[in-house]
């Protein structure tokens, strides 16, 4: 599911994925396509990832490949923190469904214009994560606070 959001100024992309069977296989990435045309505003990077209150763990390492419009390549890896120390999840949501919005990268600038290919993997070393519903990324316009 695609989702530019027009209306909202401050948001440059935003898309989610759905997770099949809300199992997170460890050989399926998530690819988002991002043309990039405005190479002088800074943006924040958000991870969007909504799991179920039946999630096992507190946390999700994910593996991030960003493809350049030059064709270079980085790896990034990622450590989402989904609950506190007590087990009190951070997401917001109603029920058993949490919606978390993670910082990943802050106050940058794309180098050069193009489209900009971001795949995410997890990291859990776990074949399947149960009660992983979406992956998601929000591309949102720095405002400094």
């Amino acid at each position: 599911m695609s989702l530019l959001l027009w209306g909202c100024k401050d948001v440059m992309y935003q898309e989610s994925q759905k997770v099949p069977n809300k199992n997170w296989e460890a050989e399926r990435t998530f690819r988002f396509e991002v043309a990039v045309q405005d190479t002088m505003s800074n943006y924040d990077f958000y991870i969007d990832l909504r799991n179920g209150a039946n999630y096992p763990y507190a946390n999700i390492y994910m593996f991030v490949n960003t493809t350049f419009p030059s064709g270079k390549t980085a790896r990034d890896t990622v450590e989402c923190i989904l609950a506190d120390r007590r087990g009190k999840w951070l997401g917001n949501g109603l029920g058993d469904i949490l919606d978390n919005h993670i910082l990943f990268k802050e106050n940058i600038r794309f180098p050069n214009a193009g489209t900009y290919v971001f795949e995410f993997e997890q990291g859990m070393r776990e074949e399947a994560l149960s009660a992983i519903l979406d992956v998601g990324i929000s591309i949102e316009k720095h405002t400094g606070k």
